[in-house]
């Protein structure tokens, strides 16, 4: 049997652990690699315009299918611009392999053109990052790599130098056991027993929930019917935790809405479940908290904890639900849950009176008719900034669609990038980039990577010709808008010339018309609707506050925007709330 190289031993290694795929930016030091993968079958090379992108599709991928995927970027420059979409991923605990590939070994450390040292640039947004300077390292190596990035829900890098790959490996890969997927956790009963406690012992419970509730949807919903208990999310929660909720009283922090934060703050009892939730000005800091996590290292960080309990939250509950005693005083769930709905209603009127004649057309339009619209199982990706604010508010999950964003690093251009990983998953389903003019302009190149591999992406552009906002935060801060303009060209234009279907929207009744047609298109397509640059920079009420910065009432008034269908579902669980 004909021995095989590094690359080869590499290449062999990612597809026996699931890889299906390996996006990046072909290079000389990457080139024994990507021809490995040329000759093999079990996986491909997705050629894409810009590193960034190859580790935001990759990362969207591995949160798609919660499976390990995988990018690379040549040496220098070329592996320096994965760094970003890394950090991302790592930050959203996306398992992803990335390789980044090195100059020549024997001139490492003697400042050889384009040396950089990525096994030390990447260690801050990894749980792994080392080189391979020996054959004899493999797969050991990369072994190690892989179950870093598997076990603990994160990036892991490795550095290989071309000359290294392109030489011999000492033996054929080893067919030792692949770690591919994470363990579920139970708490020790001593955690359990002292949650119990607290649980019987408080009179006005709160759950508030992060994507750590991944999974358990019906056990969240059965534990808050025990004890009678407002549900409010993160925004990271939305996706698991809003449907089919009748204790949904929304969701707290900037983009908050509804009822949350009173929930979270009238309690005698906060239950964070798997939330890494980043701002505590909004939690309370005069109740009993208990938070349950699957990472440790969460527990305790962002609050002052009465009890901190280490599992997954499936389990915890499901151990809690057969243990905690049934409440039957729903007063608090039902003050709770009529101040969420009476919440909505306002935010409602302030915010859509006319909006099917405004134009410029306000973006809540926009995303309320593209929730309508868009599939029940399509997938979203948002780009960060004003879009973060319409997907929060408008889409609606329902337990099939995705939301996927830059929702913990907060990056730009995430929307584009994160929704090639997600459409390479599955050319059927449907899924839509919600980008800002802003973020698609930065990486606007990769548009034409779902012309290359014909992705039937469909990009939804609210184009307010402004870093919307940056606007919104200088006038908060009493600032005058400074630098936040662009000068944009028209986008359909730039799409048909590109191979692609475009369309641009400048009227609200042209919308729902060019929504459906692009949606029906067989490939990519793109429809530029140009928004009203206004949009939520006056709201309702102006307090004092809003000139100091992000203060917490100061926000709350600002951010305080429709909520499309929402309020439909808070007025539906009202019908459940005892009547005097």
């Amino acid at each position: 049997m004909a021995k095989q190289n590094v690359a080869e031993q590499f290449v062999d290694l990612l597809v026996r652990a699931g890889v299906q795929r390996l996006y990046g930016v072909v290079g000389d030091s990457l080139n024994p690699v990507v021809d490995a993968i040329r000759r093999n079958s079990g996986i491909d090379w997705i050629q894409v315009r810009h590193e960034e992108t190859a580790a935001f599709a990759a990362g969207a991928e591995a949160q798609i299918t919660g499976k390990l995927a995988a990018c690379a970027g040549s040496c220098g420059p070329g592996n320096l611009h994965l760094i970003n979409g890394l950090y991302d991923a790592h930050r959203s605990m996306a398992p992803v392999l990335a390789l980044a590939s090195h100059i020549p070994s024997s001139e490492i450390g003697l400042g050889y053109f384009q040396e950089t040292h990525p096994d030390q640039l990447f260690r801050e947004c990894s749980h792994y990052s080392e080189l391979i300077s020996n054959p004899r390292q493999m797969p050991r190596l990369l072994q190690t790599a892989i179950q870093h990035a598997v076990g603990q829900s994160g990036v892991a890098v490795v550095a290989l130098p071309g000359d290294v790959a392109a030489e011999q490996a000492p033996e054929k890969t080893a067919q030792s056991a692949l770690v591919t997927s994470r363990p579920s956790v139970r708490p020790g009963d001593g955690e359990i027993d002292k949650l119990v406690r607290m649980i019987d012992e408080a009179d006005r419970v709160t759950l508030f929930c992060g994507s750590g509730t991944a999974g358990a949807h019906a056990e969240v919903m059965e534990f808050a019917e025990r004890v009678k208990s407002p549900v409010g999310h993160a925004l990271r929660g939305k996706e698991w935790i809003q449907y089919d909720n009748p204790f949904d009283v929304g969701m707290s922090g900037l983009l908050g809405y509804g009822a949350a934060y009173e929930a979270t703050h009238e309690c005698d009892l906060l239950i964070l479940l798997g939330t890494d939730f980043p701002y505590n000005a909004f939690l309370p800091d005069d109740v009993q908290i208990a938070q349950v996590d699957i990472r440790p290292e969460h527990l305790g960080r962002r609050s002052r904890l009465d009890l901190a309990v280490w599992g997954d939250v499936r389990e915890t509950l499901r151990c809690l639900n057969s243990r905690v005693r049934v409440k039957s005083d729903r007063r608090f769930l039902d003050r709770m849950l009529k101040k969420h709905a009476d919440a909505l209603e306002g935010a409602v009127k302030a915010y859509t009176r006319k909006v099917e004649k405004h134009v410029p057309i306000h973006p809540e339009y926009v995303a309320s008719v593209l929730d309508e619209l868009a599939d029940d199982d399509a997938v979203f990706t948002v780009d960060t900034g004003m879009c973060n604010v319409w997907a929060a508010r408008y889409i609606s999950p329902n337990g099939r669609r995705r939301i996927i964003g830059s929702f913990s690093h907060g990056s730009m251009a995430n929307a584009l990038p994160q929704a090639i990983g997600a459409q390479f998953t599955d050319r059927g389903r449907q899924v839509v980039s919600m980008s800002g003019d802003g973020g698609f302009t930065m990486l606007m190149g990769d548009f034409l990577t779902l012309v290359q591999y014909d992705l039937p992406v469909k990009v939804v552009l609210f184009n307010n010709s402004s870093l919307g906002m940056v606007d919104l935060e200088m006038l908060v801060a009493g600032l005058p808008s400074y630098g936040t303009h662009n000068q944009n060209p028209d986008f359909a234009a730039i799409a048909r010339a590109s191979g692609a279907y475009g369309v641009r929207v400048e009227k609200p009744r042209q919308l729902a018309g060019a929504l459906k047609d692009a949606f029906k298109h067989d490939g990519p397509a793109l429809v530029d609707v140009v928004t009203d640059p206004n949009a939520l920079s006056i709201p309702p009420k102006i307090s004092a506050e809003m000139v100091t910065g992000f203060a917490l009432s100061a926000s709350k008034m600002v951010l305080d925007g429709g909520v499309g269908r929402m309020l439909q579902m808070a007025r539906s669980n009202l019908r459940h709330v005892p009547r005097p």
